[in-house]
């Protein structure tokens, strides 16, 4: 091993030593050549002093910016999301089987009450209701001679009782034999029958014309299903059935429908039913940027069991047809005033737990944090609530801040 390396570390170890160590030392030495000096001097030095500590710390308070706030009634609004959906919308089918024989309307097309959307074969019904209508007139001829037979019996039973009288008072006198009182008796109650029977038969004669009056009535109903029209006006979503086509009972003739006026339909939650009323006036702004206003014209009372939400309709004016069917709206219901404070957006902060708020300069101007609900954003600022009527909110310097620090507020008004 060689020895001079190891010399060379150590005196460049012990140069190290005395200029970090004993460099006090080595200055007077290095001014002075006397060693005994640098020493004393080292060992002079080498006392350190004493730090006097503050009996405690003093911080100066943080300039920040703030503004006296008042709380003012503004128009508050329930703002939900929905949908438009048509006042009506009806399958129209058919009620009974026959062929299509009318040309098609195609979809689009603008329809009105009572326009013929389908005209189907008549086939053998013409003749079924001239049959009923024959047979109502049969019944109705029978009705003469059925009066004319009660008539007759009731007359018959006149005769008979007269003739009962008076062999039962010549019986009593002693001029008539017993044998001649039954027969004249037995001839009455023959013609009470007569009268019943007469009056039944012209019961039935009745009862025939009112069924013979029902056939017709149903074959003429039949015949009337064959010409299929528009319950209301509005527009055909499909096409009607096509020219040649079977249509079965039930089967689909067309879709009709109505979207003026037409119906937005959003869902309120239960946090915000209580500032929903019918009647309300509701504004609307769809996705294409189209605003339109209506008025609240159902509010549900049962809620639905998933969302927890209530079903809110609202009828809005649609004479353009313009607005269509399933379109999303962005649903605005007036609701009562609310007071709210007005601020600059950039005053709202977060705390330690995430909360949204403002910081307030309190007694003795020391920082309180407020937790706040956001109603609007305006291009002013935004409308909070959840302070109090008045409130001295830090508007710059609030992200250097927390709680119970102590500030020195400069204050300035805010632009009402």
């Amino acid at each position: 091993m060689r020895p001079i390396p190891v010399l060379t570390a150590i005196l460049v170890t012990a140069f190290l030593y005395v200029l970090v160590m004993e460099r006090e030392a080595l200055m007077a030495f290095a001014l002075s050549g006397d060693v005994e000096q640098a020493i004393e001097v080292a060992n002079t030095n080498d006392t350190t002093p004493e730090v006097t500590k503050p009996d405690r710390p003093t911080h100066k308070p943080v300039g920040v910016v703030a503004l006296h706030s008042t709380a003012q009634v503004i128009d508050s609004a329930v703002v939900l999301r929905g949908e438009t959906q048509a006042m009506r919308q009806v399958d129209v089918r058919a009620e009974t089987t026959a062929q299509v024989v009318s040309d098609p309307l195609r979809r689009g097309a603008y329809v009105e009450r009572g326009q013929t959307l389908c005209e189907l074969d008549p086939g053998t019904r013409p003749a079924s209701l001239a049959e009923a209508q024959a047979g109502l007139a049969s019944a109705r001829a029978r009705i003469p001679e059925a009066q004319a037979n009660l008539k007759k019996a009731e007359a018959a039973l006149h005769e008979a009782t007269i003739n009962y009288n008076v062999a039962k008072k010549l019986n009593t006198s002693g001029y008539a034999a017993e044998t001649r009182l039954a027969g004249a008796e037995a001839a009455a109650k023959a013609a009470e029958a007569g009268v019943e029977s007469a009056r039944s038969g012209l019961e039935t004669v009745q009862a025939n014309i009112e069924s013979a009056q029902a056939a017709v009535a149903a074959r003429q109903k039949e015949i009337d299903r064959l010409t299929i029209t528009a319950p209301f006006t509005g527009l055909l979503e499909s096409d009607s059935a096509e020219l040649g086509s079977l249509l079965q009972s039930g089967g689909l003739c067309a879709t009709v429908i109505q979207l003026n006026p037409i119906k937005l339909v959003g869902y309120v939650p239960e946090t915000e039913i209580d500032r929903v009323s019918v009647g309300a006036l509701a504004g609307t702004r769809l996705t294409t940027g189209t605003q339109v206003q209506g008025r609240v014209t159902f509010l549900s009372r049962s809620a639905d069991p998933q969302t927890r939400t209530f079903r809110v309709d609202i009828d809005v004016a649609n004479p353009d047809l313009k607005i269509r069917d399933g379109q999303t709206a962005e649903i605005l219901i007036a609701s009562d005033g609310a007071k709210a404070h007005l601020l600059p957006q950039s005053a709202l902060t977060l705390n330690d737990d995430g909360k949204l708020g403002v910081r307030l300069v309190g007694a003795n101007n020391i920082v309180a944090f407020a937790p706040i609900t956001l109603v609007r954003d305006t291009a002013q600022g935004v409308w909070i609530t959840g302070l109090d009527e008045t409130a001295d909110v830090i508007i710059v310097g609030q992200e250097y801040v927390t709680a119970g620090v102590t500030v020195a507020p400069t204050f300035q008004e805010v632009a009402q």
